[in-house]
């Protein structure tokens, strides 16, 4: 009974790729594999090359104009979304110190203002008059309220410009802290230099010298 003479081809092309890749291993394994040429000279200069995986980090380009924009809308609220809770006492202060400081002064600088127009009126019942409840007056003179009134308003304006820097820092903080967060800051960055030793698995030779170490 004769054979099929396609399956008789297919059988002859199987053994003969059987041999092929035994020869080939064979060889493998009384010739090793040469090496790149790039990698030769390096590797005679001390020099070897590894493969280094970088993980990407994601980067939000809203996140910058988000955390000013929240921070501009409530004061500390950008630091929040930035998740730097540390920094929101410090905003709260800085900002509350200044509205206080403010309010402070222009009460005084009222005080000031309403007895000062008084006394010119010709009135003697202001708070400023007879402080010391003894009957003569003027305790303070004309002159020293119309200073008074000056010098409270110049520590108000003065507040209020400062309450308003602090206001426009924090907005520039929360961006700026936005930008800083999405740059690769990991504590894996480092460049050095090292010695270097290594045994060439196929040559079994040493390879030495300095390695420039660059972490990223």
């Amino acid at each position: 009974m004769s054979k099929n003479p396609w399956l008789l081809f297919f059988s002859l092309l199987c053994l003969h790729l059987g041999i092929s890749q035994e020869e080939k291993r064979e060889e493998e394994q009384q010739h090793p594999a040469e090496i790149d040429s790039l990698a030769q000279n390096l590797e005679g200069k001390g020099i070897t090359l590894e493969e280094v995986t970088y993980k990407k980090k994601r980067i939000n380009p809203l996140a910058p104009s988000k955390a000013a924009f929240y921070s501009a809308v409530f004061p500390g609220l950008g630091q929040i979304y930035n998740k730097r809770y540390w920094k929101v006492p410090l905003v709260y202060g800085a900002i509350g110190t200044g509205i206080y400081v403010y309010s402070f002064n222009n009460t005084e600088y009222r005080k000031a203002r309403d007895a000062f127009k008084r006394r010119r009126a010709g009135f003697t019942d202001d708070e400023f008059y007879d402080i010391n409840g003894d009957g003569v007056g003027p305790d303070i003179a004309l002159e020293a309220l119309q200073d008074a009134q000056e010098a409270r308003q110049r520590d108000r304006d003065l507040a209020l410009l400062i309450t308003i820097a602090m206001y426009a820092l924090n907005i520039i903080d929360a961006n700026v802290d936005a930008h800083l967060k999405q740059y690769n800051v990991d504590d894996d960055l480092a460049v050095d230099f090292k010695p270097y030793l290594d045994l060439n698995p196929l040559t079994n030779r040493p390879n030495y010298g300095m390695a420039l170490v660059v972490k990223f």
